[in-house]
């Protein structure tokens, strides 16, 4: 069996100083930054970058399978804060918001949620799926989640709201009106029965 050799310090700190200057390089000027400059920021010749990283997708993966790591596990923390509507909600909320705020992520939360065709970005989708899936499953055993939504779906559709705010003024000022419109536009038809009885009542009993 092959053994896979440690890097020597020089060469790790080329690496974590790489994907230091990557990741704010991708976020200001998206996936398409220049890589030569990304090497020339982080102090190392351009053959040292494709070294470690042989492809602009592999250090964009490098570069942001964390923080969407982290971004799915913050679907499991907003679960045991909130009730599954709510939860649900706010995590889109900060899915979207993130892809604006880290131009980056854009393109590599796009391909996750797609086909998944490296390892990398297998384990991406992986987790945003898993992520996905238990806040869909706990809003639809809630009823406040339509029964034939899918995470995929929700993923999909986070990613066009984050675009559509984008494109409204290009710093995500529209993403809490276009999220409001997409978790109404899931709810199934007895939900937004009820919640319109419910708006309707107070005045009613007033009058």
């Amino acid at each position: 069996m092959t053994q896979v050799r440690p890097m020597r310090a020089d060469a790790r700190r080329n690496y974590e100083r790489l994907l230091e200057v990557a990741a704010e390089a991708f976020a200001e000027h998206g996936e398409n930054a220049s890589l030569d400059d990304i090497a020339k920021r982080a102090g190392v010749g351009s053959g040292t970058l494709y070294r470690h990283f042989p492809t602009r997708q592999a250090l964009l993966e490098a570069a942001y399978v964390d923080r969407i790591e982290a971004l799915a596990g913050r679907a499991e923390a907003l679960s045991e804060e909130l009730p599954p509507d709510e939860a649900l909600a706010a995590w889109l909320r900060e899915l979207c918001v993130r892809t604006i705020q880290v131009r980056g992520m854009k393109a590599l939360l796009g391909s996750a949620v797609t086909d998944g065709s490296t390892a990398a970005l297998t384990a991406c989708a992986t987790s945003m799926k898993g992520a996905a899936a238990r806040l869909v499953e706990a809003a639809q055993a809630e009823g406040t989640l339509r029964a034939d939504v899918e995470a995929i779906d929700v993923l999909r559709l986070a990613h066009g709201v984050a675009t559509a705010s984008e494109l409204a003024n290009g710093r995500g000022e529209q993403i809490d009106r276009y999220l409001a419109l997409l978790t109404e536009g899931l709810r199934p038809p007895e939900a937004k029965a009820a919640r319109g009885a419910g708006h309707g009542s107070g005045p009613a009993e007033g009058r």
